[in-house]
């Protein structure tokens, strides 16, 4: 018998003075068996840094030819892809072929700089593409945050992101690599 997903509930109060966006949403987030705290916590900030009209979360894991959230228009238009971890060349490459804008969160230290490296000069033709990386420390205490039913707080101000509950809050400073 598959394992199926374990549902979590996020209010989630983002205040982005970068891009004078103040919002809150609630979140139903669908976190696969083989999903990690620190990869959910991942999703959910990804989705505080790019918190548009229309921006979803997908199936994620469990499909292949879907990024992790995407906005799309009403004419079912990609604008937004967003992929979480290290994905490959040719995912790049069709993800950048599908939608308007990319954008790819890393966030493990030991490998993530391994994995940009290794694809060298070959995304420079992908004008449409930005890569962050999130410091795994940063990461490992967002984990923390993860709960069934959170409600978190978000503030984003000079690039400097502030997520944090009633109890605590961490500070993630994301380097932009492309």
């Amino acid at each position: 018998m598959a394992l199926k997903a374990t549902v979590f509930r996020a209010d989630l109060q983002i205040a982005d003075m970068d891009r004078n966006l103040y919002q809150d949403d609630t979140l139903t987030i669908a976190r696969h068996p083989s999903e990690t705290d620190r990869r959910l916590m991942v999703r959910i900030l990804a989705y505080a840094l790019n918190a548009r009209e229309n921006l979803t979360f997908t199936r994620g894991l469990s499909t292949d030819d879907e990024p992790d959230l995407w906005c799309k228009s009403l004419s079912d238009e990609i604008l937004l892809w967003i992929d979480l971890g290290q994905p490959d060349e040719k995912r790049i490459r069709k993800a950048c072929g599908r939608s308007r804008e990319v954008s790819i969160y890393s966030y493990s230290d030991r490998s993530a700089r391994v994995w940009f490296d290794s694809l060298g000069n070959g995304l420079e033709r992908f004008e449409r593409l930005r890569i962050y990386h999130l410091p795994e420390s940063s990461v490992v205490k967002m984990a923390a945050l993860a709960q069934r039913n959170m409600k978190l707080q978000c503030t984003i101000q000079d690039d400097v992101i502030w997520l944090g509950d009633a109890g605590s809050s961490v500070q993630i400073e994301p380097e932009r690599w492309k």
